[in-house]
């Protein structure tokens, strides 16, 4: 019997030993002499980003689980009072991602998601390195105009869709986390190419026109210029990297075609039923694009959902059993963190401490603030969301040497490296709720993706921005 329960205990302390490190990490910080540059709640707030990263990477438990151990520490480590605590989970962007993932389960259930896929397919082929070249494509462009929430929430049944029609012959993991993350890198890639193309873009353009004295204006399509070779040479080489990060177990997709083709010639023409669920799809898409800024991308989600079941279009148990919650409480509590670190002055105090240090490099090599710039928001963005990067470290960027025009759009354009963990974006955290996909494949891909977009930046800054400020009066 004691054996039998030393051998338990052993297992699970080699099971649970990255969850142990980080408990032990973060009672060794915890105790240990705080800075003086820094408040206390500031740095308790950074031993717990610190712990969060490590349970995220190691993933010793469940990532709901991590959702759970965030409120508690918030409270414990005397961050933030409960109630506080519970005021910065309730989002607006948790509404979208809870709205969006609901409206995913009313489109999949009425069939919708199969349609839409035959006509993608009628434009790709079937080859898998031209379908999943088609589904970045799309995402980018969609998500260059209208946001990576609406774009993902529209393109990921579709994917699930084909997945499922290969899965029941072969086992296909490498296949699809192509396709899922073809989408999900799509949006991340192309919400850069506009203002509208995410929050981000929109504060970076306030930051600019507010520098003292000689505020810089940029128009839609001046933005467009600056931005758009970023996103179209981005979506050649990240289709191509992704195919080698994740070789694919089917070249072609002849015999999952035939049977989409087949599966749909069945259902016939459009029923009412399925005419009516695209109605309530485009209006809740024309309320993303035109009401977002008045209402709230969240709110119009959950109206959309709303319309679902109160048309009988989907059941309430069916929503139920196929949203993944868990999924939503994390997505919460990565803002409930970003939003403690801005409060505190934690992300602040980071970004002030990391330009400190490579103060010498900064003065000595015109070039360095750029490479400051990219890697300290491309790393602050995997952490919290990309809108509050920009907002933390806009006014520290443009305020460093270098051209302040081209620092806030190496600045705005980092903070859309968020391709190593799936609470890096919405479009990461929605394709991760599918349940297909590892966290370990958000490194596998992420570093290959991350590196080319860092040489494109680089290359872009040097060559290719300053001829196009020649030629535009700003």
């Amino acid at each position: 019997m004691k054996n039998e329960t030393l051998r338990t205990l052993i297992f699970w302390f080699q099971e649970k030993r990255y969850l142990i490190l980080t408990l032990l990490v973060g009672t060794i910080l915890y105790w240990m002499p705080y800075p003086e540059s820094i408040s206390s709640e500031g740095y308790r707030t950074l031993i717990l980003a610190i712990m969060v990263i490590m349970l995220i990477v190691f993933e010793p438990i469940p990532l709901p689980a991590v959702a759970m151990f965030v409120p508690v520490l918030e409270v414990l480590f005397q961050i933030s009072n409960p109630t506080e605590v519970a005021n910065s989970f309730i989002n607006d962007s948790v509404f979208f991602i809870m709205g969006s993932l609901m409206m995913g389960v009313a489109i999949v259930n009425q069939g919708l998601d199969t349609r839409i896929a035959l006509v993608i397919i009628k434009f790709t082929g079937n080859q898998v390195k031209y379908i999943s070249s088609g589904f970045m494509t799309i995402s980018a462009i969609l998500s260059s105009f209208i946001g990576e929430h609406t774009v993902v929430a529209m393109m990921l049944p579709v994917a699930i869709t084909l997945i499922k029609n290969i899965s029941i012959q072969k086992n296909i993991p490498n296949l699809t986390a192509l396709l899922l993350f073809s989408i999900a890198y799509g949006c991340t890639i192309g919400g850069i190419g506009t203002p509208s193309g995410g929050a981000r873009n929109a504060l970076m353009l306030s930051y600019l026109k507010s520098i003292p004295e000689n505020g810089i204006s940029l128009s839609y399509f001046e933005w467009i210029l600056f931005a758009y070779p970023m996103v179209i040479i981005r979506i050649f080489f990240a289709s191509w990297l992704l195919r080698v990060a994740f070789i694919p177990e089917l070249k072609y997709l002849d015999t999952p075609i035939r049977k989409l083709k087949v599966k749909v010639g069945h259902k016939g023409n459009i029923s009412n039923k399925e005419l009516l669920a695209i109605i309530i799809f485009c209006v809740t898409f024309l309320g993303w694009v035109l009401l977002n800024e008045r209402i709230g991308i969240g709110i119009i989600a959950l109206f959309g959902a709303f319309l679902y079941l109160a048309t009988g279009l989907v059941s309430w148990n069916t929503i139920s059993r196929n949203t993944n919650w868990g999924i939503i409480f994390l997505f919460a509590s990565a803002i409930s963190l970003g939003a403690q670190m801005k409060n505190h002055g934690t992300a602040v105090w980071i970004s002030d401490s990391f330009i400190n240090m490579f103060q010498f490099l900064i003065n000595q090599f015109d070039f360095f603030p750029y490479v400051i710039s990219t890697f300290f928001t491309m790393l602050l963005s995997n952490i919290i969301s990309s809108s509050a990067t920009v907002a933390v470290l806009g006014p520290i960027m443009l305020n460093m040497s270098g051209d302040p025009l081209l620092m806030g759009m190496t600045t705005a354009i980092s903070s859309a490296f968020g391709y190593f963990s799936a609470v890096a974006s919405p479009a990461c955290m929605i394709i991760y709720s599918t349940g297909m996909i590892k966290m370990i494949d958000f490194l596998k891909a992420g570093w290959r993706i991350g590196l080319m977009s860092i040489i494109v930046l680089f290359l872009i800054i040097k060559l290719y921005w300053p001829f196009l400020v020649n030629y535009i009066e700003l």
